[in-house]
């Protein structure tokens, strides 16, 4: 039978040839597995190794910490160190040395040692439980009867405690005490009324050194006065007051005051609640202090964002605004506290119950667990791990930041 050429030719390349079978040598089985660890890790690194003797696998691949059993391409090996992954070298090959540096991050989370309270001694916080004032309504009658908080009584007496041992801002410039004693009953009256309206927005050492610039600085024959106020040019009174809040505004009110005072009310101030309500740029609070202050009577409670904000955090009641709080507190706490309570709460405020940072390491409420709002303080610990690696010998230095994040509980 005729045989093409191209059929003998394979015919005695298939007789010759021998099949070569590659051993599975140290580099092949390193090359699988870090081909397996690279995909599983999102990188592609494999190295080839130089043929080894079948009888160095096993040992190999333990000392690096593979297992020389069958691999599952779904398990992940350890990650190998940059100074793992460098082959070995002979004694007599020349050291190469090798810096690295790594850094890893370790957070814990620590309670902060108890601060000292304002007697000297740790305090621990403790936080409390509200117990809100309650309506009871008379089946009978229908009459209502709002009940004080339980407690109302031993968080007083332990704020004018606090209050004692540490001066407040509003202890000495506080609106009601920023008015020129030499001056007649009727201009005292008419200087705090016009205190109470520039301390909107603004902090009491700045409406203080701004009262102090309108008794030094308006001119004779009248000076700070309503006949002053009536005499000075609106852009000469935007200058003296312009460090309060704004001030523009206020100029207009208290220009267009000083006329309503004039014509309304016998170049007085008003001797009642509606009629303090009526003048530009007097509210509520302004008016019930007002009262209290240049008066003598106290109508109602003075309620500003500091007495707002600290009543409904002891749990008190649950209000929307200073006026809506006024009214629950005038239901039930005693006439003869109307007056002191705005200064106490006031104080408490600036220099304890603060808006941001309250201090309740430093408050007896919370060490006696009678806060509801007590803030828990924690310390996150930010470890920083460096590894310095030179000639086959680890370096390990640690640094420690510490980052103080407070838990609001309130």
């Amino acid at each position: 039978m005729k045989t093409s050429r191209l059929a003998r030719e394979t015919a005695t390349i298939g007789k010759n040839s021998e099949v070569v079978t590659r051993r599975k040598t140290r580099g092949f089985a390193v090359s699988i597995n870090e081909f397996a660890a690279a995909d599983a890790r999102g990188c592609l690194a494999v190295k080839q190794e130089d043929e080894r003797d079948d009888d160095d696998d096993s040992s190999s691949l333990s000392s690096l910490g593979i297992s020389p059993g069958p691999f599952d391409i779904e398990d992940t090996p350890p990650l190998l160190d940059e100074t793992q992954q460098k082959r070995k070298r002979g004694i007599s090959t020349p050291t190469t040395t090798i810096l690295t540096e790594a850094s890893s991050i370790k957070l814990e989370t620590r309670t902060s040692p108890r601060k000292a309270g304002l007697n000297g001694s740790p305090t621990r916080i403790k936080k409390g439980k509200k117990q809100p004032a309650k309506k009871v309504v008379d089946h009978d009658s229908g009459e209502v009867t709002i009940h004080p908080p339980p407690n109302w009584e031993e968080i007083y007496a332990l704020v004018q405690e606090m209050r004692k041992k540490v001066l407040a801002p509003v202890d000495t410039m506080g609106c009601e005490s920023l008015a020129d004693e030499t001056r007649s009953p009727r201009d005292q009256r008419f200087q705090t009324l016009i205190a109470l309206m520039l301390s909107s927005q603004t902090r009491d050492t700045t409406t203080a050194l701004t009262m102090t610039r309108l008794q030094t600085s308006l001119p004779s024959p009248h000076g700070f006065t309503l006949e002053g106020i009536l005499a000075i040019e609106p852009e000469k009174l935007n200058t003296l007051i312009h460090a309060v809040g704004f001030h523009n505004n206020k100029t207009r009110y208290i220009k267009a005051t000083a006329l309503l005072l004039k014509s309304d009310f016998g170049s007085d101030i008003p001797d009642t609640i509606e009629g303090l309500i009526s003048l530009p740029g007097v509210g509520p609070k302004m008016a019930y202090l007002c009262m209290s202050a240049a008066w003598g009577r106290d109508e109602g409670i003075g309620v500003d964002v500091h007495v707002h904000r600290i009543t409904n955090l002891w749990g008190w009641h649950r209000t929307g605004g200073p006026e809506e709080t006024r009214k629950v507190l005038e239901a039930w706490l005693p006439r003869e506290r109307w007056h002191e309570i705005n200064g106490l709460l006031v104080g408490f405020g600036q220099t304890v119950c603060l808006p941001v940072g309250r201090r309740c390491g430093e408050c007896l409420l919370s060490s006696r667990g009678l806060c509801p709002g007590a803030v828990a303080q924690k310390e996150t610990v930010v470890k920083r791990k460096r590894v310095k690696v030179e000639k086959g010998e680890e370096v390990k230095e640690e640094v420690e930041d510490v980052v103080v994040v407070k838990e609001e509980d309130g």
